[in-house]
């Protein structure tokens, strides 16, 4: 990342430490040595005092001041004259005191040319000046003077130590500086990686939130604020996935509740044309026949007699027709109420096989019945023989080429299982998953042939629904088979 933090957060910090070395540096470099001279003038001041208290006390002749004037002579590098009144040597601090005491003539007698000594601090009896030596162009930082005895001195000490030690610590502290600044760099370096890590987890793991991934989480287990900020962040991804989860079920709620009000819809719309369809054709005819009686277009016996049964059998398909609509409707609202109850099915079954025995008779169907009884059985028995007599009814309708229709009750375990076959064409895999559909024919000539209204196969489909059963159709080579389960024994 170009802008990264992790990078900012280096140079930052290098620069910091860069800049404040550099002034430190500086400083070092064009301040130390007049610190140095302040210092040296403030040690050869006080190596004066000490030589100024000592003569003023008459210790000049004592050991013991000797000695402690020579240690602070070669502890500070002080060379020291002092001249009695005379111009006799009276003390000195080493052998080649003659330069020295050269350099107090001139200065007693005021010989010396004002560009060769530069006056620092003028004082009681002294002054401090810096001064340089014509035969060894040597630069000295000096006290001279008269002490308090009267006798003239000078103390001095070489200023060109100073300027090397100056230069020699700017020189290690520009080679100490740049050694720190680039293991303090690596140092910063590393701490920024790892104070940017979890920040680019935090980065990583709000990119994949924003892809809807809420299986990242923020693992660092640090006690600070990029830690709290990282429960936080688990904590919002865990509510966003729960909130978003709510919201698909609400909204696929909402979708099934729009598929199923359009469904609704559809299902109203076919309804009302399909009814409209099925009720034309009788009410027609019924108009039609019921003018002819008018009219009296045929006045014999025989042809009113054949006029009225045609308007009766008329009403009797859309009665009936009405009645299963009424009865589909209570069924597919849940209007109806299932009644559980134990009965003899087999009992069932031969009822109704006896009720269309005229019928067979008359298609010259024939009928082969397999079950023995009794076979009792919990279920809607009123229901239960409506899906049996749809189921019959359906097979004498569509029976053709050997005329054989068979019936079979089978027990399969707990549930106890009602087959109708006839034989004849089988239907078009096309059709076999919406004969159950409200109006919907196969053969709608066949169908009307014999009154059908595509209702009966709708009405086995709510009854089975109703009692949470299975149904169904099977093809073979040569018919049809309609079978449906109930329950064999209590639950």
């Amino acid at each position: 990342m170009k802008h990264s933090i992790k990078r900012q957060m280096a140079a930052g910090f290098i620069g910091i430490m860069t800049i404040t070395l550099i002034c430190c540096w500086l400083v070092n470099r064009f301040f130390l040595e007049d610190y140095y001279i302040k210092n040296k003038q403030h040690v050869i001041l006080n190596a004066y005092k000490v030589l100024n208290s000592g003569v003023s006390e008459g210790r000049l002749e004592e050991a013991e001041f000797i000695t402690e004037l020579d240690q602070i002579c070669a502890t500070d590098n002080i060379s020291l004259f002092v001249m009695d009144t005379s111009g006799s040597p009276r003390l000195y601090s080493n052998r080649d005191y003659k330069t020295l005491q050269r350099k107090l003539y001139v200065y007693i007698f005021e010989l010396e040319l004002p560009e060769t000594a530069h006056i620092l601090v003028q004082g009681d009896g002294y002054v401090i000046r810096e001064s340089r030596d014509f035969l060894t162009q040597a630069d000295y930082l000096e006290v001279i003077g008269t002490l308090n005895s009267g006798e003239p001195f000078i103390m001095r000490t070489a200023m060109e130590s100073i300027r090397e030690s100056a230069e020699l610590s700017s020189r290690f502290f520009a080679y100490i500086g740049g050694a720190g600044i680039l293991a303090s760099s690596l140092f910063i370096w590393w701490l920024s990686r790892r104070l940017s890590r979890p920040m680019m987890e935090l980065a990583e793991i709000s990119r994949r939130m924003a892809d809807l991934d809420f299986n990242a989480k923020f693992t660092s287990h640090q006690n600070n604020e990029i830690g709290l900020l990282g429960r936080h962040m688990n904590q919002l991804s865990e509510t966003l996935e729960q909130t978003i989860s709510e919201l698909k079920t609400a909204n696929n709620q909402l979708q099934k509740d729009i598929e199923h009000k359009i469904q609704i819809d559809e299902m109203r719309k076919d309804f009302l044309s399909n009814v409209s369809h099925e009720l034309k054709t009788p009410i027609a005819l019924i108009q039609g026949y019921a003018e002819g009686l008018k009219e009296c277009i045929n006045d014999d016996p025989e042809s009113r007699d054949f006029y009225c049964e045609v308007i009766m059998d008329e009403a009797g398909k859309m009665n009936t027709m009405v009645k299963n609509l009424l009865a589909l409707n209570q069924l597919e609202f849940g209007n109806d109420v299932t009644s559980m109850e134990r009965f003899d099915i087999v009992d069932l079954v031969q009822n109704v096989l006896n009720s269309v025995g005229i019928l067979l008779e008359q298609k010259e169907i024939r009928l082969r019945f397999k079950g023995e009884g009794p076979v009792y059985v919990w279920a809607d028995e009123f229901k239960v023989e409506q899906v049996v007599t749809n189921y019959v009814s359906n097979a004498i309708n569509h029976c053709d080429y050997d005329k054989i229709i068979e019936v079979k009750i089978e027990r399969n375990g707990d549930s106890v299982k009602v087959s109708v076959f006839n034989t004849g064409s089988p239907i078009p895999d096309s059709d076999l998953d919406k004969i159950w559909i409200k109006f919907y024919k196969v053969d709608k000539a066949r169908t009307r042939e014999y009154g059908g209204s595509g209702i009966g196969l709708s009405i086995v489909k709510a009854v089975m629904e109703s009692m949470n059963k299975d149904y169904g159709v099977k093809n073979y080579d040569n018919g049809v088979e309609f079978w449906f389960e109930v329950d064999g024994k209590a639950n």
